[in-house]
């Protein structure tokens, strides 16, 4: 008997971890797919502050360094009141923090699990436009457009 005690143990451990509860509800099994309603609007939301191609620019702008607003409108292009507002909201939803420093505001990427997302999305998207003919529809992450 103490060894079926053990097993349900070690089973209830592995649910506790993060990996396994996600795959989990992402497969609908058991109690935990009644989270899935929130798991999938936290992920929408994520993905909606990462829709805009100007906050992807700002994204890559700072991956690797921390700048200040004018270097990082001369990076992405763009003028310093519309990269406020987009730092703004991605300041908002806690991907970059902001720090001053005299007179000016200093930006850096504060999610990694965010910054690492995008850039298995636009690598993959990526070699799908060098090479079009490479992968079968179902294969990819670009949408198709016929132009």
């Amino acid at each position: 008997m103490p060894q079926a005690n053990s097993r349900q143990s070690v089973q209830a451990d592995a649910l506790a971890s993060p990996a396994v509860r996600g795959a989990a509800l992402l497969d609908g099994q058991g109690a935990l797919a009644g989270e899935a309603e929130r798991v999938f609007a936290a992920a929408a939301e994520l993905f909606g502050v990462l829709a805009t191609p100007l906050r992807l620019r700002i994204l890559q702008s700072i991956c690797d360094k921390e700048k200040g607003v004018n270097e990082i409108v001369a990076d992405v292009r763009s003028t310093q009141p519309n990269v406020s507002q987009h730092l703004k909201v991605l300041y908002l939803a806690g991907i970059v923090s902001r720090r001053r420093v005299g007179n000016s505001i200093q930006y850096r990427v504060l999610n990694q699990q965010a910054m690492q997302l995008c850039r298995v999305v636009c690598t993959q998207i990526a070699i799908e436009l060098s090479d079009p003919q490479s992968l079968g529809q179902g294969e990819r992450l670009a949408l198709r457009r016929d132009d």
